[in-house]
């Protein structure tokens, strides 16, 4: 009767071995960072859907209530000596300063700027961006405007003016550019309908705030780092192809992802627009 033999594993199956286990653990691995990465930018994607869809609803409130007029007074209103909307293209603007009177360097793409008036009322119902109440007799503002904030990021803010002088606040973070057109009724008289869409350089070149009856909003907003699958850089035209093709010298209004930084290339990036009516009186 033989005796069986018993033998241990030789340097080759150990090499096999060490390389199968090798092979499953960066297999695991890939899996996992590929996984946190689609979990990053399925989670950018959402914040981004959020905090555009609420900042576009806090401008479009605002545009609203621009222009408004307090006609349960006891007086007539009578016209107002400055104007309920006027904007800046490609600047910012500081919190601080009254209104939109001391323009900085723009920020995010030429972002611009929006200013927009409305009177107080008795009852409190009339509230500028921030929230607060703007009395009877006076004439609030909402000012959006996009400015850095302390850890570098473009954001957009609100500013206004409280009981304690001049204030902003942020809207929402991440903006890589904020464009506006203003909608200018031509006609005369007035009929409320806007014949074309401007934007505040050419509007005021006209003198032509007192004229406009509708405000075009477009809002790119981006993620905080890259989180992209995939390598393809796109563009982003915020008021279509045509406007983007036919005005290069408006800043801000077309995105090429091909020209940014490698570190910002590849984040999550969404466009929100919407355009609001005014019932501007000024004119």
């Amino acid at each position: 009767m033989n005796a069986m033999q018993s033998h241990g594993w030789g340097v080759v199956e150990f090499l096999i071995a060490i390389a199968l286990g090798l092979l499953l653990t960066l297999l695991a691995s890939g899996l996992l960072v590929a996984s946190g990465g689609n979990y990053r930018n399925h989670s950018d994607n959402l914040w981004l859907a959020d905090g555009g869809r609420y900042a576009i609803a806090v401008m479009a409130q605002a545009i609203r209530q621009g222009a408004y007029v307090n006609w349960d007074s006891d007086a007539a209103p009578s016209a107002p000596e400055s104007v309920s909307v006027e904007g800046l293209d490609a600047a910012s603007i500081s919190r601080g300063k009254d209104g939109i009177s001391e323009p900085l360097p723009a920020v995010a793409h030429g972002s611009d700027v929006l200013a927009l008036r409305f009177a107080g009322a008795d009852d409190s119902a009339s509230l500028n961006c921030g929230g607060f109440a703007v009395p009877a007799g006076t004439r609030g503002w909402s000012i959006f405007y996009v400015a850095v904030d302390a850890d570098g990021e473009p954001e957009l803010r609100c500013k206004y003016r409280g009981t304690a002088g001049w204030g902003a606040d942020a809207v929402v973070r991440g903006v890589e550019s904020f464009q506006v057109l203003y909608g200018v009724d031509l006609d005369t008289p007035l009929d409320g309908v806007p014949n074309t869409y401007l934007n505040a350089t050419a509007v005021a070149a006209a003198a032509a705030w007192k004229r406009v009856c509708s405000v075009k909003l477009a809002l790119l907003l981006r993620g905080a780092i890259n989180t992209r699958a995939d390598t393809v850089a796109g563009q982003f035209d915020l008021f279509g192809p045509a406007y983007a093709a036919a005005h290069p010298d408006d800043a801000g209004v077309r995105v090429d992802e091909g020209r940014l930084p490698p570190a910002e290339r590849f984040r999550a990036r969404r466009l929100f627009s919407m355009t609001v009516a005014l019932r501007n009186r000024d004119g």
